[in-house]
């Protein structure tokens, strides 16, 4: 009979029952969980040199030796996986739908408290209770946060690699493994022929305290935890799509180390006309990856930036070039589709003199709302570069390469001096900003443009610190 799977793995962490969800899997005759297989500093056991015939040695030369070893197994045969173990096999395991995935959780306080206490003790197993070790640990808040956050990494990652590949995995939480019933939901999960008759009764409860008698310091869990955003409430939702890094974009000096990856809608002009000065006329865009990396590596110590803009400048900018002005054939429809269903006003000719500031300002404002709804995934107009949110460009930079500086639009004079002097290259005047517009932002700013941007822009206002726009800028 063909099995379901050929393997499992069960995704967990220290002290979260795992060894004794093991122990009753292993108590099947047709199942076998053979320890923490990929354990970067042991293999299976501690102590242990070899793991089915595959030495400590060779699995870190090949380990995908080891997983061939644990597929070819006559019993259906898994491993548990923490977040620390070997990162090179963990992908492979999550794509594979002939894995079984086995989720097992506890309450983070109660596993962390455990595992303080088992590190302070150095008891790791409990088989008899005459010979349980008790200890109270300090709660170290900062500590705990690190451990949260890479546990929940982790969690993040399984989590949205199944749901990429379409695979279920079943869940356990610690108070499921006294469950016999839940202990044999999983058995047919596995497609075992065998149910347990009763649980493993060889491992103990090592902590039956109550939290607050396993800690000196209580109190300071407890302040923890009032601080702790466990809902996401606080969190920014990010609902645009994922860019891509637009090398083709690039602008790169032939004369001097110096490389921009300019975001749409910023300070474009000035900075290319700076590093054309800089670089006496010479520069270079149009790249692919591959020519780009070749001139990376033929300009040694070279330094790549972009430019942040504050985004009152910038959705200005995006809209006075690409919706106003209706030269701009790919936004043409944009265009109408603003005016049709989002009632944006717009004139034929923005030197008309009916299109007074009043208007302006206007229609402005109705653009604002538009970006909020646009770049929340509420409009079926697509979230376009112009005006996506910068944080979420610079991101896409990142899939190719960071830029080594992110400079700012307002501090862009000495910005740009200081990085000629750390490139060797000879520095050069900034020429003033134009804009497109027969009104600037000064003519149209107030305290409402500036909620209503902000409304649009959260996500970059938090990332980048920006305070109002000032007109300065």
């Amino acid at each position: 009979m063909k099995r379901k799977f050929d393997y499992f793995v069960v995704l967990a962490e220290m002290r979260t029952g795992s060894n004794f969800l093991e122990s009753n899997i292993n108590s099947l005759p047709d199942l076998a969980c053979i320890g923490e297989a990929f354990n970067p500093h042991f293999i299976g056991y501690p102590n242990r040199s070899e793991l089915l015939g595959v030495t400590l040695q060779q699995r870190e030369r090949d380990p995908e030796r080891l997983l061939e070893e644990i597929k070819s197994q006559e019993k259906l045969t898994g491993f548990r996986f923490f977040h620390d173990h070997d990162p090179r096999i963990i992908e492979e395991i999550l794509q594979d739908q002939h894995c079984a995935k086995i989720i097992l959780t506890r309450n983070p306080i109660e596993s962390y408290v455990s595992w303080k206490i088992a590190v302070a003790t150095g008891q790791w197993k409990l088989t008899n209770v005459t010979r349980r070790k008790a200890e109270k640990i300090t709660f170290e808040p900062e500590d705990f946060a690190r451990y949260l956050q890479s546990r929940e990494d982790f969690r993040a990652r399984v989590s949205k690699a199944l749901k990429r590949t379409g695979q279920t995995p079943f869940h356990l939480d610690y108070e499921d493994l006294h469950d016999i019933d839940v202990l044999n939901g999983l058995s047919l999960f596995l497609g075992s022929a065998h149910k347990l008759e009763s649980l493993n009764k060889n491992l103990k409860k090592q902590n039956p305290k109550q939290i607050s008698e396993k800690l000196t310091n209580p109190e300071e869990l407890s302040a923890t935890l009032a601080s702790l955003d466990r809902f996401g409430l606080e969190r920014l939702p990010d609902l645009e799509p994922a860019r891509q890094a637009r090398v083709s974009g690039y602008v790169a000096c032939e004369n001097a180390p110096l490389l921009y990856l300019p975001i749409p809608s910023g300070p474009n002009d000035r900075v290319k006309a700076w590093l054309k000065a800089v670089s006496e006329g010479e520069v270079q865009s149009g790249f692919n990856q591959k020519e780009l990396r070749r001139w990376k590596r033929k300009n040694e110590g070279h330094r790549s930036f972009t430019v942040v803009r504050h985004p009152a400048a910038r959705a200005h900018t995006a809209f006075c070039t690409h919706i106003l002005n209706s030269g701009r054939r790919s936004y043409g429809q944009i265009r109408k589709t603003l005016q049709r269903v989002h009632k944006l006003e717009l004139p034929d000719d923005p030197q008309d003199a009916a299109y007074d500031r009043v208007a302006h300002r206007a229609a402005f404002a109705v653009f604002l709302e538009f970006l909020k709804a646009n770049l929340s995934g509420q409009t079926s107009i697509r979230v376009d570069g112009a005006w996506a949110s910068q944080s979420a460009i610079i991101q896409g930079m990142a899939n190719f390469a960071m830029p080594d500086l992110v400079l700012r639009e307002e501090t862009l004079e000495t910005d740009l001096e200081y990085l000629a002097f750390r490139t060797g290259a000879e520095n050069a005047p900034l020429m003033e900003q134009r804009e497109d517009s027969p009104y600037s932002l000064n003519d149209i700013y107030d305290d409402d443009i500036e909620r209503a941007v902000r409304a649009a822009y959260q996500r970059d206002y938090m990332a980048f610190g920006f305070g109002p726009w000032k007109a300065s800028n």
